[in-house]
């Protein structure tokens, strides 16, 4: 018998088709990336891309040439644009701005790879030290109010042709739809209960121990109840945290061990499968408006969701908002558990 299952944050039904339940092995889709040669991301080619921004480099070396560790870049073919004015207003019923923003590439390593299990965790903690700087420079940045970080892995998931290990941040003047979503749902659930509602969440799946993948110093890694694709997978903080770069205590080299372990495990399980990576980390918050996020230090909750690309999405999914998930949580999480 089929289950419907409601997301608890932002109230989505999902349809657990535990009639079309498939094995681990029936969801092998490799990501079949191409690449560019040479690549304009490894060390030596640096003068292929637009100056970096901002880069973790060995001592004496300089911008813009041979010896970082993690270099971030704007993109050739960015979608917003750093210079200028919001200039907001209305045309009749819509509204307008001009597309001000940031859209930068994180080269995640110098040297050409396009898979994270072939990178230590060490280098993984780079890149979230560097993500963490970044966040935080931009974070400074008036006009902006959010910053999504995110990662596209084979065609089918909307990545790149260069082959190249990278992460990419894109900085807006709004908050995203989909985050004000849970931002709406989290408050909802902290009005009624007092609680946040995901660290009730970490607190059941803890206590139940279905979906629990793994846990590294202070975060823990779960296949979430209401997973909308098969071997979804969430990282979050233990302690509560709304904001990614400020997380208290938030220790680089677990992230890079719980970051490597899980895409190691999802590698032997899948292949070399096409995912998407995103960060919901809290929205930066300078109006003093009445009720503006008030309470959004108590009820948010930061999250890194990965989302592999196995199933598609089809008419019923755009049409209700409904997603349909063949395999449950849970055997999904004992597959991967099992993996050494």
């Amino acid at each position: 018998m089929p289950e419907l299952r409601r997301d608890p944050v932002i109230g989505r039904w999902v349809i657990i088709a535990t009639e079309r339940a498939k094995r681990p092995s029936d969801f092998k889709i490799e990501a079949d990336e191409p690449s560019l040669k040479p690549c304009p991301y490894c060390e030596g080619n640096e003068s292929q891309t637009p100056p970096e921004v901002m880069a973790l480099r060995k001592p004496g070396t300089k911008p813009n040439g041979p010896g970082w560790d993690v270099r971030i870049v704007p993109s050739i073919s960015g979608f917003l644009k750093p210079k200028g004015d919001l200039d907001r207003h209305g045309k009749g019923l819509y509204d307008l701005m001009n597309g001000i923003g940031t859209h930068e590439m994180v080269i995640m390593t110098p040297k050409h790879t396009g898979n994270i299990h072939d990178i230590d965790e060490a280098q993984i903690g780079k890149v979230i030290e560097a993500v963490i700087k970044r966040i935080s420079q931009l974070r400074q940045d008036e006009r902006l109010k959010y910053v999504l970080m995110f990662a596209n892995h084979g065609k089918i998931a909307g990545g790149g042709n260069t082959g190249h290990l990278h992460i990419q941040l894109i900085a807006t003047p709004v908050t995203p739809k989909r985050v004000k979503e849970e931002l709406t749902g989290s408050k909802r659930y902290f009005d009624y209960r007092d609680r946040c509602v995901i660290c009730d969440m970490i607190k059941q799946e803890l206590k139940e121990d279905k979906r629990v993948i793994c846990k590294e110093g202070g975060l823990i890694a779960i296949t979430p109840f209401c997973s909308r694709f098969p071997f979804e997978t969430w990282i979050m903080p233990l302690k509560h945290s709304c904001d990614f770069d400020k997380t208290p205590g938030l220790n680089i080299k677990d992230f890079g061990r719980i970051y490597k372990g899980l895409f190691s495990k999802m590698n032997k399980v899948l292949g070399n499968f096409p995912f998407n990576v995103i960060l919901h980390t809290a929205p930066f918050r300078r109006s003093h408006k009445k009720n503006y996020w008030e309470t959004i230090e108590q009820d948010f909750h930061w999250h890194i969701e990965i989302m592999p690309r196995l199933t598609q999405v089809a008419g019923f999914e755009w049409g209700s908002g409904f997603y349909i998930n063949p395999m449950p949580p849970e055997d999904a999480c004992k597959a991967l558990k099992e993996v050494k």
